[in-house]
């Protein structure tokens, strides 16, 4: 049996009370630790794809445009944008929106653009768009909705001219009254790639529409639509159809056609769909401009000649665009000679990526009309452009674009084109010209030619004299030389070039793109030699930001109206400490703009530096303190105290030169000649000839058991007397013995002697010396205290 004791039921209730609490006060909080909405002053706010499960809450009149796309939003209730009064654009695409309350937008007087794309929206209501009457775009596209209801749903939206409906299976029927109320729209796109079932005239009730997107997989209803907008259309598009089985069949005789332009989008042919499909475009007199883009055709090119001759009314083409056409039996096709007689009247024809190696002479001689022509991204070669290129192709052409082809040669694909008189325009650009010949030849009218992304690293005399717009951008140029009296405009972005070009070679230069070099700076000097420059984009390059240079760009507010990437792309790149600051923006210290002057000062104050040491060494006998410290230095290396064996002489005797009669004549008697002899040494007959002097001193004092100083006034002024006392301040002095003996042999006044001897004179205060008496009858006396003094 589970007993549980009473006093542990309190503790227990408490730390339950409490862990709801903390768990409790988490989940309020947590809202608050990641926004579902991010807005700029402006009001415009995006929730994309951030998992949201409902709008936000909390939005104000100050909110212009809200992104809620990609987010699982299912429900749109009446006050969700109660507040939004100022709503201009509101996306809601791809959630799963089901339901919209009735009065949801009722407060969005001011909206232009709303999506609700892509949801699961199966019931389409007209109360929901009733009071949007500023709405221009509204997309309903991708919703599983069979109609678009029982009522019309745009009867009030007279300011719409964008409008997207239509599922891709579950839209089957598109109804009379569906459109009503509409009169005029820029573009409508209706995704009925199920249409099951066509109301005549259903579309007939907009009396303009400038573009119409028509997803129809089977054109079944293809000729009831075309019948209700021929009179209102201006371009009508095909997405996603199968032609293979189009049957032509004329409905009625229609006076007026406003159809200018039919493009085939995603569309399957084969040839039998093809010779309806002229039918068509035939029975369209009007139309100009025919597109076809991402087509397949299932077919050989076995086209019904009959068809082509009386159908001719489709020669008023005048601009034909094929792109990503796909052949599958391409090498099995026939030649095009069947469609010869439509391309009479064509201007200007493209066709891109669609795998083109070959263009008939024949096919060329037929496009009289033809001044616009581009085959980019094809298979085309030097041999395959001779062909096409023969004698008397293209008469009229101006334009001839070859980008991203397998051309090679530069100097073969001039000299091929000489047949185009009139061509003045050419594109060959993202071939591979590298390298390029000296000289080429071209057409004489040639004013434009693009080279760029060819691989080149450097231009000559190849380039034609009469361009006046050259592009030569991301090559490997790392030089511009050419002198171009002609050219206009030079694009040359994307390169190596270390500076600008010269001036003189470019005299006619109104624009020049030259950014993505390698250039350092640009001064005035080469600005003004451009004497005709209006437009220079030279940002993104490796700017050194000196003084001068900031100086330039900085004090000119007229260089912003020349310069047209200026400030944004002028970063500079070094110095390292301004790297990746704008030209604009940076500014360097005094030092770094004036370093001649810095260096100037600096220079004059070392140099008053130097005047200063001088003369304080003077005053202060510097000059004498370096001689002492090198003697210092030459003894430190020698040992201490020579041993007593090593001992040559009594006494080494230091005296002036002047004071020699009294040493020679006298001491060197005295002490010599005694019994026992005292040895002396003396710098005139002991010392080793060709000895450094100062070496000659430090050996025989360190020889020398005593060194006896001869002092007296020709002592102080002697130069190698002061060497020897130098030696004995620090070698003999500093061990603290009794080494030195003192004679004063006149009279000498302590101040007679040099401040720096301060030991010297430490001494002579602090112990006794012996002086040299007048007094014959005391002279003896003298020379007895010395020999002691020299034994000790």
């Amino acid at each position: 049996m589970l007993r549980l004791n009473h006093r542990t039921m309190p503790h227990a209730l408490w730390t339950v009370w409490v862990l709801g609490t903390v768990i409790s006060l988490f989940k309020e909080g947590a809202p608050d630790q990641a926004s579902p909405l991010t807005c700029d002053p402006t009001g415009v706010c995006d929730g994309h794809s951030r998992s949201l499960i409902s709008i936000p809450s909390g939005l104000t009149a100050t909110v212009t445009s809200l992104d809620l796309s990609n987010n699982k939003i299912a429900y749109v209730s009446n006050s969700d944008l109660r507040m939004c009064v100022n709503l201009r654009a509101l996306r809601l695409g791809s959630n799963s929106i089901d339901t919209i309350e009735e009065d949801s937008f009722f407060s969005l007087g001011s909206l232009e653009h709303l999506d609700l794309s892509y949801n699961h929206l199966a019931n389409l209501s007209a109360s929901w768009f009733r009071p949007l009457t500023s709405l221009n775009v509204l997309n309903l596209l991708g919703n599983p909705y069979k109609t678009l209801g029982k009522t019309p749903l745009f009867s009030h939206l007279t300011k719409l001219r964008i409008l997207k409906v239509g599922h891709s299976y579950l839209f089957t029927e598109i109804q009379e009254k569906d459109f009503v109320g509409l009169t005029f729209l820029k573009e409508l796109e209706i995704d009925a790639s199920n249409l099951q079932k066509y109301a005549p005239r259903s579309l007939k009730v907009i009396q303009n529409i400038s573009h119409l997107i028509l997803h129809v997989k089977q054109p079944t209803f293809l000729m009831k639509i075309s019948e209700d907008l021929f009179r209102s259309l201006g371009h009508l598009e095909l997405r996603d159809t199968h032609l293979d089985n189009f049957h032509f069949s004329k409905v009625s005789t229609i006076e007026t056609k406003t159809i200018k332009k039919f493009t085939f989008r995603n569309v399957k042919i084969t040839d039998e769909g093809f010779n309806e499909m002229v039918k068509l475009l035939n029975y369209v007199s009007e139309i100009l401009d025919v597109e076809f883009d991402s087509c397949t055709l299932n077919g050989i090119g076995d086209f019904d000649i009959t068809v082509m001759d009386t159908n001719k009314d489709i020669s008023k083409i005048e601009t034909l665009t094929i792109r990503r056409l796909y052949i599958p039996n391409f090498y099995s096709f026939y030649d095009l000679s069947s469609l010869y007689s439509l391309t009479g009247t064509v201007k200007k024809i493209t066709i891109e990526s669609s795998k083109v190696f070959l263009v008939p002479c024949s096919l060329s001689q037929h496009l009289k009309s033809l001044e616009y022509l581009d085959l980019s991204g094809n298979l085309i070669v030097e041999n395959s452009l001779t062909n096409a290129a023969c004698e008397y192709a293209w008469p009229s052409l101006q334009t001839l674009i070859l980008r991203q082809n397998h051309l090679r040669s530069l100097e073969k694909t001039g000299e091929v084109l000489l047949t185009l008189k009139n061509l003045t325009n050419l594109d060959i650009s993202k071939n591979n010209f590298h390298p390029i010949s000296k000289t080429c030849q071209w057409p004489e009218r040639m004013k434009y030619l693009n080279l760029s992304n060819t691989r080149i690293q450097s231009l000559t005399k190849c380039i034609p004299q009469t361009l006046e717009v050259l592009d030569v951008s991301n090559n490997s140029l790392s030089s511009f030389s050419l002198t171009m009296p002609q050219l206009r405009e030079l694009y040359i972005s994307g390169n190596k070039l270390k500076t600008l070009p010269d001036a003189s070679s470019l005299p006619m230069l109104l624009v020049m793109r030259i950014s993505r070099n390698t250039i350092n700076m640009f001064s005035k000097e080469q600005l003004d030699s451009f004497k005709k420059l209006k437009t220079l984009e030279a940002g993104s390059n490796s700017f050194i930001c000196s003084c001068e240079f900031l100086s330039f760009t900085q004090g000119r507010q007229a260089l912003a109206q020349v310069l047209v990437d200026w400030p944004e792309n002028y970063l500079c790149d070094s110095p390292s400490h301004v790297r990746g600051q704008r030209v604009q923006d940076t500014h360097l210290s005094v030092s770094e703009c004036h370093k001649v002057a810095v260096v100037s000062a600096v220079c004059c104050v070392l140099f008053l530096l130097i005047l200063l040491a001088g003369v304080l060494c003077h005053r202060f006998h510097g000059l004498w303190y370096m001689k002492m410290m090198w003697a210092w230095l030459q003894a430190k290396r020698k040992p201490r105290r020579a041993p007593p064996r090593d001992l040559c002489y009594d006494a080494f005797v230091s005296y002036s030169e002047q004071d020699s009669h009294w040493v020679e004549n006298l001491m060197v008697q005295e002490l010599e000649h005694f019994n026992p002899p005292f040895k002396l040494c003396l710098h005139k007959r002991d010392f080793v000839p060709g000895k450094w002097i100062i070496d000659n001193i430090i050996d025989s004092i360190e020889k020398s058991h005593k060194t006896i100083f001869v002092l007296s006034e020709n002592f102080v002024k002697s130069e190698w007397c002061k060497y020897e006392l130098d030696f004995s301040h620090f070698r003999l002095f500093d061990e603290n013995n009794d080494a030195a003996i003192l004679v004063l042999l006149e009279p000498l006044e302590r101040k007679a002697i040099p401040q720096r001897f301060c030991k010297l004179r430490k001494i002579m205060n602090t112990k006794t010396y012996l002086e040299w008496p007048t007094d014959e009858a005391q002279q003896e006396g003298f020379w007895l205290n010395l020999r002691t003094a020299i034994k000790s």
